[in-house]
């Protein structure tokens, strides 16, 4: 297996998993979540993989299917009122395909963010997770990983 930054030949593997993570949130979130939607459109999914500032990085087999992805996104609050001027590399979405769960795919491309965010004089690294997606919150803590903030709401 190889992670290295996702490339346009990519795209069919990426919006897989892309609908895999849609579904997770579909079946625990109806309400909130369409079915069978895209996240992304190709033309924005191609401008996502060309901004420097938003990298998505690829665990690929030797044939080149994507097994797994990571999109991230540098974020910055410079000169403001309240926040330090710390860069934060921010994990977007994370996702192993649900047939090669279980191979330690997804910690390998947690740790390879971490070390790309080390490298990048990053401070920290984040993510938010869906509270109805246990496994990938058992994941998150597992490697580590301990609540920021929580987001709350009350459903009308």
């Amino acid at each position: 297996m190889q992670i290295r930054r996702a490339k346009t030949i990519d795209m069919d593997g990426l919006n897989k998993l892309l609908m895999q993570v849609l579904m997770v949130h579909h079946n625990g979130r109806p309400d909130l979540f369409k079915p069978n939607a895209k996240k992304y459109t190709d033309e924005e999914l191609i401008e996502i993989i060309k901004d420097v500032m938003a990298p998505i990085f690829v665990a690929v087999d030797e044939k080149e299917e994507v097994l797994g992805y990571a999109f991230c996104k540098f974020i910055q609050h410079i000169d403001n009122n309240i926040l330090t001027d710390i860069k934060t590399l921010y994990i977007d979405d994370l996702c192993v395909d649900e047939e090669k769960r279980g191979m330690h795919i997804g910690k390998q491309l947690y740790e390879y963010v971490l070390d790309f965010a080390k490298e990048s004089d990053c401070y920290n690294v984040t993510l938010n997770v869906w509270s109805c997606n246990e496994n990938a919150m058992k994941f998150y803590e597992k490697c580590g990983l301990v609540p920021q903030k929580v987001g709350m709401e009350v459903i009308l």
